[in-house]
């Protein structure tokens, strides 16, 4: 039996979770108050996921950079592969928010999108 300590994201309360695993399947999940925290200690111990955040940098705008994340949540083995990927991004202004940057990033099919609008010079 092997047994994780976590802090819950699954909402603002951030409950001290203990989660139980046998052989790599969860067996328990202690700690919880609501049941967002069960699900969230079940996915982060067997296949945990991420939001990433950065900023790409913007040709013929009124600024420099504009920041983006991925769409949704990729695996977290893939996000230093994301991140070479949104490291090699250049958009062209104007950019607006939500406009698709990268389509796919890291062969995940989760899309790189603008989280602030950059109009042109």
């Amino acid at each position: 039996m092997e047994k994780r300590e976590l802090i819950c994201i699954g909402c603002p309360m951030g409950c001290p979770l203990t989660v139980t695993m046998d052989q790599g399947n969860v067996t328990d999940v202690a700690g919880n108050t609501c049941p967002k925290g069960k699900a969230y200690a079940e996915k982060e111990v067997t296949n945990p996921t991420r939001i990433v955040t950065s900023t790409v940098r913007v040709e013929d705008g009124e600024r420099m950079y504009t920041s983006v994340k991925t769409k949704e949540d990729i695996p977290k083995e893939k996000i230093f592969d994301c991140m070479k990927e949104i490291n090699g991004i250049v958009a062209k202004a104007p950019v607006k928010i939500g406009d698709i940057l990268l389509d796919n990033v890291a062969g995940t099919k989760v899309a790189v999108v603008a989280t602030k609008a950059v109009a042109g010079k």
